[in-house]
């Protein structure tokens, strides 16, 4: 199938690379960063990669952080608004993905992505680059234990698209960054990718789960 621009799709074959290192299948990343530079320094690469073959990237933001976005994304030769004029480029901001309607369901958000990934498929695009700024789990006050579970619960079907969960160190607690460590199988620290020791399956996780009455935020 082609795409809207006419133009036919990347083979999704080839490999993709993220902060240094080709990206294997376990393509579920939780990455780490203590500053914005940090953020757009270890992702720009990997974003830039995907829309130069055709792919599809769907980045969800903070707001606030849109504009700063996009302009992060022109400093590297991406286009914005000609890249979301061809669908190749998807931007949401929370409200419009994980806060629709002013607060977060888990089966809604993963529903959303699966139509995400659907509606992709059929407009001909192979690969799809997910990036979540994770900030909205404070903004909402979303229990930490619904964060988990959530996160966890991506790993229940096999993640066929890149997706990276991006977590501003300065904004969460040194604990729950331990504890998201366990629902990825991959990691970014120091702006490396690595697989992450931490893991646990997700089967295991959800079982041992329970409530713990605390919140994402610092």
């Amino acid at each position: 199938m082609a795409h809207s621009n006419g133009t036919s799709p990347p083979a999704a074959t080839a490999d993709v690379h993220l902060a240094g290192t080709v990206l294997g299948p376990r393509c579920h990343v939780c990455a780490f960063f203590s500053s914005h530079d940090d953020h757009y320094r270890t992702l720009l690469p990997f974003i830039k990669e995907g829309l130069d073959r055709g792919e599809r990237a769907v980045h969800i933001l903070d707001p606030r952080r849109r504009t700063d976005h996009e302009s992060r994304l022109a400093a590297v030769g991406i286009d914005p608004k000609e890249a979301q004029k061809s669908h190749q480029l998807e931007l949401r901001n929370w409200s419009e993905a994980h806060l629709l309607n002013g607060f977060f369901d888990q089966e809604r958000t993963l529903r959303l992505v699966d139509d995400i990934c659907r509606r992709s498929t059929a407009e001909g695009f192979r690969r799809i680059r997910f990036v979540t700024q994770m900030e909205w789990a404070i903004e909402s006050e979303t229990g930490m234990d619904a964060l988990l579970e959530y996160e966890a619960s991506v790993n229940l079907t096999p993640v066929n698209h890149p997706v990276v969960c991006a977590y501003d160190l300065t904004k969460f607690r040194g604990d729950v960054v331990v504890d998201v460590m366990r629902t990825h199988p991959m990691v970014i620290v120091g702006g490396i990718l690595q697989e992450n020791p931490f893991f646990v399956p997700p089967e295991e996780f959800l079982r041992d789960l329970r409530p713990r009455g605390r919140h994402a935020s610092r």
